[in-house]
């Protein structure tokens, strides 16, 4: 951070102070907590021998929110992921079930927005390709925040949703399905990429868009050419900032693919990746006949369905960090 350097690398610089007052907010609370602990182990002593009257039910209060405090920042202990303190980068694709498919991703599309509204995490779309109908055949957007990786990497997977279809005039139960990526984004350093690599193509966006976004050719798609990734975006106006997060998108990618040659499961950055339909769901939703939501590697389930779609997510996020850490110590 005293680099007199750092600034003439804005990204890098942005990424560090993000890192810097992260880690500065987490050893404050600590801190604070030890501070609060010490204070009320002086005073239960104290009330032993010094006081007339009890105060074991202000100790007994004190002591319950110390206990708050204290799993809240062990929870923190569970991001010990290279990239946990990563921005994310999330796809959400329609899969199986047609309208109700591309209505489903737009679902999870409003259920993580609010997500990370709750958590005061920042979000943008990159890039939309909206249904004809109704919904969403795919969306991609950045959350950026405090371990925002860490935190939505228990999303990547395949999501099934069962209700009564509100695009069936017999009303009928349908079940369909979606596909969520989860990537970190990653600074410009950490993989270096090949002009004669890239084939990068413009054209003009489509779907919604503001002045200028529909009316050049802004959207750019990149095809990495020794693996065949494809990368699109087309939501900002100009063609750099998209062939930018373009960029930053396929670094993320190639990251992945690394680990892989590596040795290293997918499933430590990304998520398996399944075709999103039955059989391979890691969730499920039921809104009909009854009410619950179940995550299907940790077996954690909700009868809530409308506070999970409204973005009540930290019970099956720390129940995933938990099962996968309790995992990797069995692993070992």
């Amino acid at each position: 951070m005293a680099d007199p350097n750092l600034w003439s690398h804005p990204e890098r610089a942005r990424q560090l102070t993000q890192q810097h007052e992260s880690t500065r907010q987490i050893l404050y609370a600590w801190d604070e907590l030890l501070r609060r602990v010490d204070a009320s182990v002086v005073m239960a002593r104290e009330a032993e021998t010094h006081y007339e009257f009890s105060l074991e039910p202000d100790l007994l209060k004190e002591y319950q929110a110390l206990r708050q405090q204290y799993d809240q920042l062990e929870f923190l202990v569970l991001f010990s992921g290279k990239y946990d303190h990563s921005p994310a980068i999330i796809s959400i694709h329609a899969g199986t079930g047609g309208v109700e498919a591309q209505d489903w991703a737009d679902m999870l599309l409003r259920m993580y927005l609010r997500y990370a509204e709750r958590r005061g995490f920042a979000t943008r779309i990159i890039d939309e390709s909206r249904g004809n109908e109704a919904g969403l055949k795919s969306v991609t957007f950045e959350v950026n925040g405090a371990y925002a990786y860490g935190n939505l990497k228990s999303e990547a997977g395949v999501h099934r949703l069962v209700r009564i279809s509100p695009f069936d005039a017999e009303k009928m139960r349908h079940t369909s399905f979606a596909l969520v990526e989860v990537i970190p984004q990653l600074p410009e350093d950490e993989v270096v990429l090949k002009e004669e690599d890239l084939k990068i193509e413009t054209m003009r966006a489509g779907g919604r868009g503001g002045q200028s976004v529909n009316t050049t050719d802004s959207a750019v798609r990149i095809t990495h050419l020794p693996t065949g990734l494809v990368v699109r975006v087309q939501n900002e106006r100009s063609q750099l900032q998209n062939r930018k997060t373009a960029l930053s998108i396929l670094r993320a990618k190639l990251a992945t693919l690394s680990e892989v040659a590596q040795g290293k499961e997918l499933a430590q950055i990304r998520g398996e990746v399944l075709a999103a339909q039955w059989g391979n769901q890691i969730r499920s939703y039921v809104l009909q006949p009854y009410k619950l939501v179940k995550d299907h590697r940790t077996d954690f389930e909700s009868t809530d369905p409308d506070a999970v779609l409204n973005g009540n997510l930290d019970e099956f996020i720390e129940n995933y960090l938990r099962y996968t850490g309790a995992v990797s110590k069995r692993g070992k």
